[in-house]
């Protein structure tokens, strides 16, 4: 195969144009992160819907909603590495080029390098330095969970409760979803990790200090708070049942 001309390049084509290439890529990495929370999504996308302004990802492995009025230009980025693996990934990035969340390449570079092959070559770009891996750097200070942190134990309450939730997540330019039941958490590096084949959450130790509850017509949604009050993009949804237990749930405050 022909070495790619740039390990980094922009695309020519827009969002809508290449998005609908994912089907063909093999097993895809769907990763978001914000305000301490890291969702991820993995497995084979199925299908890509375009209709209007968003793009709809399905399949079994994934579910989620890209706002195209958001998402301006995708970055391609060849340097990631897992081992002796290249890990590619696609950086959907808004308008003042800020990488909103990114699209990688599980199978590898050859996969995903014939997916794009119809686009033909982007514009070359300057590499960047890379994010830290989900759930902390290999050479970040090995810090423990607290006992007492809110993530931690509002997931031990839900595992207690042995009832399928959604987590879901929102942030600019995206929203993702996964339900299912909890597998049991595992702290680590100072994150709070729940992970099973085709879903990941790495939460920060500290990052949710309360829960918003909205009661909806026949479930209960909790909205992540910050230190501040405000909601972070995070949220978990289901029958109150499931939440039975779960610390520093709030009513949402009221403004008059």
């Amino acid at each position: 195969m022909k070495a790619p001309t740039s390990l980094r390049e922009a695309l020519r084509q827009s969002p809508a144009e290449i998005l609908p290439l994912l089907p063909v890529m093999g097993r895809v990495m769907l990763s978001a992160r914000r305000q301490g929370a890291i969702h991820e999504r993995m497995g084979a996308v199925r299908s890509v819907t375009i209709d209007a302004d968003k793009a709809r990802l399905a399949g079994e492995c994934h579910d989620s909603v890209i706002d195209l009025a958001v998402v301006k230009r995708i970055v391609v980025d060849r340097s990631g590495r897992m081992r002796d693996k290249v890990l590619p990934k696609l950086e959907c990035q808004d308008a003042a080029g800020e990488t909103l969340f990114s699209l990688i390449g599980l199978e590898g570079l050859e996969p995903f390098d014939a997916a794009l092959a119809p686009l033909g070559a982007g514009a070359p770009l300057e590499p960047v330095l890379r994010e830290a891996p989900s759930g902390g750097s290999q050479n970040a200070p090995q810090q423990d969970v607290p006992p007492d942190d809110l993530g931690a134990a509002t997931f031990a309450a839900i595992l207690a409760n042995a009832l399928p939730i959604a987590i879901d997540f929102e942030r600019p330019g995206l929203f993702q979803h996964w339900v299912g039941l909890l597998p049991e958490p595992k702290p680590s590096m100072g994150f709070v990790n729940v992970m099973q084949g085709d879903f990941h959450l790495h939460l920060q130790a500290g990052a949710v200090v309360g829960w918003a509850r909205h009661q909806m017509e026949a479930e209960v949604m909790l909205r992540a708070l910050d230190a501040e009050g405000r909601e972070t993009g995070l949220s978990l949804r289901d029958p109150a049942a499931a939440f039975a237990g779960v610390p520093g749930v709030r009513e949402p405050a009221t403004h008059g």
